[in-house]
């Protein structure tokens, strides 16, 4: 790599966006979040061009986001990708500082995946025949794991009643119902999967992340269910919503859901507009 390149002031080049990439891996990220931060910086590039790369043109593109009407939070994920790159090739003094976001009170629920639309999502795949999509659902949704973490379920994990996931450069082990693993290692028998991951492509590989929202997306016609509700991470939210609902235990949830902070898991339990406003009509202080 020659050093003119790699110091470039101009423009960010393939080198740097490779080299980034390389970094993140040697960091043990998952593929998901190697893909966001690269797609995020790609997407400053490209609106970059030519021009230097400068704090002043960082500050600029925060303002085109925000002038584009993407959400607040959605801008500081980017500029976070951002700023990481910067940190990444040594020019710390180019990063941008985010949004300030007041604290949410309350979510917006037109998103929510409720319990009676995933039952109608597990009865399409049903009806559908499509056996390995229906028991995928529920392994996702009882368990809380992320797509990323669909091939740790292994028929050793079904048999222990627990698997040990490996991402981030941390290790926590999820407990897998007693029903759900029957349903899985009887699933594995018919597949003659006698060992390694359960959830396999035809051709043996395991599901990628691309494949596993496709198939969900493909039940939402039939199963009545608006597609923006149906994705992977929403069933780790209404995992999260159900199991709060039960112990009450935020701590307890954030470690089941391996959350390194409570904030995290705290956005998962933000309640709906609906039942804000119940809350203050229930006050009474209107005459």
């Amino acid at each position: 790599m020659q050093e003119a390149e790699w110091m470039n002031d101009a423009t960010i080049t393939k080198t740097q966006m490779q080299a980034f990439r390389d970094q993140l891996c040697w960091e043990e990220k998952s593929p998901g979040t190697m893909e966001k931060y690269c797609r995020d910086v790609a997407a400053f590039a490209a609106w970059l061009g030519e021009r230097p790369l400068t704090k002043d043109a960082a500050g600029a593109w925060k303002a085109a986001l925000l002038a584009g009407g993407q959400a607040p939070a959605t801008i500081n994920a980017k500029l976070a990708a951002l700023n990481r790159f910067f940190s990444f090739l040594g020019r710390p003094e180019l990063r941008v500082r985010p949004l300030r976001i007041q604290r949410r009170l309350f979510r917006d629920d037109s998103r929510d995946l409720t319990r009676e639309e995933y039952d109608r999502l597990l009865g399409a795949a049903r009806a559908l025949g499509r056996e390995r999509l229906a028991l995928l659902l529920e392994a996702i949704c009882a368990t809380g794991i992320r797509v990323s973490e669909v091939r740790y379920l292994t028929v050793e994990a079904a048999l222990a009643g627990r698997a040990v996931v490996r991402l981030k450069g941390k290790i926590r082990t999820i407990l897998l119902p007693g029903k759900l693993c029957r349903k899985l290692l009887k699933y594995a028998r018919k597949q003659k999967t006698a060992s390694g991951e359960i959830f396999l492509t035809r051709s043996g590989r395991g599901l990628s992340r691309r494949q596993i929202w496709a198939e969900m997306k493909s039940l939402c016609a039939r199963a009545g269910v608006e597609p923006t509700k149906v994705f992977p991470h929403n069933l780790r939210h209404l995992f999260a919503r159900t199991f709060y609902r039960v112990c009450r235990d935020v701590a307890k949830l954030a470690d089941v859901l391996g959350h390194s902070s409570i904030e995290t898991t705290r956005i998962y339990l933000i309640s709906t507009g609906a039942e804000h406003a119940g809350t203050l009509e229930r006050m009474g202080l209107v005459c």
